[in-house]
C-alpha cells in the first residue's frame, strides 16, 4: 500500500499582514557603565558616597543610640530595611533601640504627620531606604544624623535637607536599593552572607524582573540560588508585595514575614501573605480587561479604574507589554478609587519602545512634566507627588481636577479632532459622553498587530507583577 508523504505545513497568515519583528531588548547587565578617571567601572555608586554610607553604618552601629529605619513597602525597599536590621544588630546595635516605621496609605515620609512622628520618637540615626529621592525640610526637628540609599532618578540637591546620600541612579546599570544596601553592607559583616545575599536578590528580582541575569557588574549569586531556588524567590516577591496591595494596607505582615524568614520558603508558607495575595489577584482580575484610551498624538495609552486596592502599577505593566503600536511610548493607568479625592497613576514604558537609545529613548519624568508644563499653572498645582519614581516607570498621586487638565492637554480619547478644536470639544457637557463628531480613530484594535483574533483581547493574567525593566512605585503611590 502506497503511503503518500506528508506535507509541510506552511503559515497560513494571510497575504496582506506582515509578521512584526521581535522587539529585542538589551540584557539589563549590558547597559554601558560609568568609568572614572582611571577607566575603572563605578557601580553600583561612587566610591565617595560607598565609603561614607559604611561609615556612617558602622558608626551607627556602635553608638548605642535610638535608630530608625524608614523601608519602602515593596520587595525591594523592605529586602533593603532587612539587610540593614541584620547587619546593625550583627555589628552589636540592639534591636530595642532599632526603630521601624511605614507611613500610612496615601501617605510618604516627606509628610508633615511623618516629619511629626519621626520628630517624637528622636532617633540619632535615620536611615531612608529606597523611598524615591526628593528635595524637602530634614526628615525630623530633633537632632540626628539621615543617610538615604536609593536608586530613584533624583534632581540635584535633590535630598532631604542635613541629610547624607548614596545613590545608584547615575551609575548604569542602576542597582535596586536592595542590591546597593547588600553591597554596603557585606564587606562591614561577612558572616552574613547567607543571611542576606537572598533578601539581596529576591529584592532585586521584585524590580527588575525574574528573567534578570546575574551577570557582571551585578554580584555573583550562585550560591544563593543553589540554596534557594529561583522559582521560591520569585513566587515570595509577589506574596511579600501583596500586603501593601491590599485595600487593607498592611505592611507590617510583610516586614514581620521577611525580617524572620531564614529564606523563601517560610514566606511562601504564610497565611497572612497568601490572603494578600489571593485579595490582589482577585482585584487585578477586576480591573485587567479595563480598555485604554489614547492620546492625540498616539503616543499615550490610559487606562481608568477604580479600586481601594493598589493595582495600578500592575495594570500598567501588563497593558505595557500587549499593546503593539510603534508609535505608542507610554501606557498609564490611572487610579481614581485608591485615595479619595485623588488619583494615583502608574506609568510603564511600552514593550515596543524599551528598545530605543539615544535621543529617541522613552523618558516617562520628562515626557509628564513637558505635558504639565503646557498649561500656566497646572505643574504647580499638581504638587510634589506628580512625576516621581523612574525615568522607565513613574507615576504620582494628584488631585481629580488636576488629572482632568492633564487628560485634557494630552487629548485622551479625541483622536481625530478638526483643526483648531480643543481636545474637549466634541464632548456632551452634560454626561461627559463624546459626540459621534470626534470618534477617536485611534481605535484600541489598532494596537494588537491587526490580527482579528486578539483585537479584543486584554492583557493576559501573569503571574509575576514586574516588568522587564527598573521600575518603582513611587512609594507603592504610583
Amino acid at each position: 500500500m502506497h503511503t503518500p508523504a506528508k506535507r509541510k505545513v506552511t503559515n497560513a497568515t494571510s497575504p496582506g499582514i506582515s509578521k512584526r519583528p521581535k522587539i529585542a531588548v538589551p540584557e539589563y547587565h549590558l547597559t554601558p557603565s560609568r568609568r572614572d578617571d582611571t577607566g575603572e567601572v563605578v557601580w553600583p555608586a561612587p566610591r565617595a558616597q560607598i565609603d561614607l554610607a559604611r561609615a556612617r553604618i558602622l558608626e551607627c552601629a556602635n553608638s548605642n543610640k535610638p535608630t530608625l529605619i524608614l523601608p519602602d513597602k515593596d520587595a525591594d525597599g523592605l529586602s533593603s530595611g532587612s539587610i540593614l536590621y541584620h547587619t546593625l544588630t550583627t555589628l552589636g546595635l540592639s534591636s530595642d533601640l532599632i526603630s521601624v516605621h511605614f507611613p500610612p496609605k496615601g501617605s510618604n515620609i516627606h509628610d508633615d504627620t511623618a516629619r511629626a512622628f519621626v520628630s517624637s520618637i528622636s532617633p540619632s540615626y535615620i536611615f531612608v531606604l529606597d523611598q524615591g529621592s526628593r528635595r524637602s525640610r530634614a526628615l525630623a526637628s530633633s537632632l540626628h544624623k539621615a543617610l538615604v540609599i536609593d536608586h530613584h532618578f533624583a534632581e540635584e540637591g535633590g535630598f532631604p535637607e542635613n541629610s547624607e546620600f548614596v545613590t545608584a541612579h547615575d551609575c548604569a546599570p542602576v542597582a535596586t536599593s536592595s542590591l546597593l544596601t547588600y553591597h554596603l553592607c557585606l564587606p562591614l559583616a561577612q558572616t552574613l552572607q547567607d543571611k542576606i545575599s537572598w533578601l539581596a536578590a529576591l529584592g532585586t528580582h521584585g524590580d527588575l524582573g525574574t528573567a534578570l541575569k546575574w551577570d557582571p557588574p551585578l554580584p555573583d549569586m550562585t550560591a544563593a540560588f543553589k540554596q534557594f531556588t529561583k522559582k521560591a524567590l520569585n513566587e515570595a516577591v509577589s506574596l511579600i508585595n501583596a500586603p501593601r496591595r491590599t485595600a487593607a494596607y498592611n505592611v507590617w505582615d510583610a516586614w514581620d514575614a521577611l525580617l524572620s524568614a531564614p529564606g523563601p520558603v517560610s514566606i511562601l508558607q504564610n497565611r497572612k501573605l497568601q490572603e494578600a495575595s489571593m485579595e490582589v489577584r482577585k482585584e487585578t482580575k477586576r480591573w485587567t480587561r479595563s480598555p485604554p484610551k489614547f492620546s492625540a498624538d498616539s503616543t499615550i495609552a490610559v487606562v481608568t479604574i477604580s479600586s481601594e486596592a493598589q493595582v495600578h502599577p500592575v495594570i500598567a505593566t501588563r497593558w505595557s507589554g500587549h499593546l503593539k503600536s510603534d508609535k505608542l511610548e507610554i501606557v498609564m493607568c490611572a487610579n481614581e478609587g485608591y485615595l479619595q479625592g485623588m488619583v494615583n497613576f502608574s506609568c510603564r514604558v511600552a514593550k515596543h519602545a524599551r528598545a530605543r537609545e539615544g535621543e529617541g529613548k522613552v523618558d516617562i519624568i520628562k515626557t509628564l512634566e513637558s505635558i504639565a508644563a503646557r498649561s500656566p499653572d497646572l505643574r504647580q498645582r499638581l504638587g510634589e507627588s506628580f512625576a516621581r519614581g523612574h525615568k522607565e516607570a513613574s507615576g504620582g498621586i494628584v488631585g481629580i481636577e488636576e488629572w482632568k487638565e492633564l487628560k485634557e492637554l494630552m487629548g485622551v480619547g479625541v483622536n481625530g479632532k478638526k483643526k483648531g478644536e480643543t481636545a474637549s470639544e466634541g464632548r456632551n457637557p452634560k454626561d461627559g459622553i463624546e459626540n459621534k463628531k470626534a470618534t477617536q480613530k485611534n481605535t484600541l484594535s489598532n494596537y494588537f498587530g491587526k490580527q482579528p483574533k486578539i483585537q479584543s483581547k486584554s492583557p493576559q493574567s501573569r503571574d509575576t507583577t514586574h516588568p522587564d525593566v527598573i521600575r518603582k512605585d513611587l512609594s507603592e503611590s504610583t
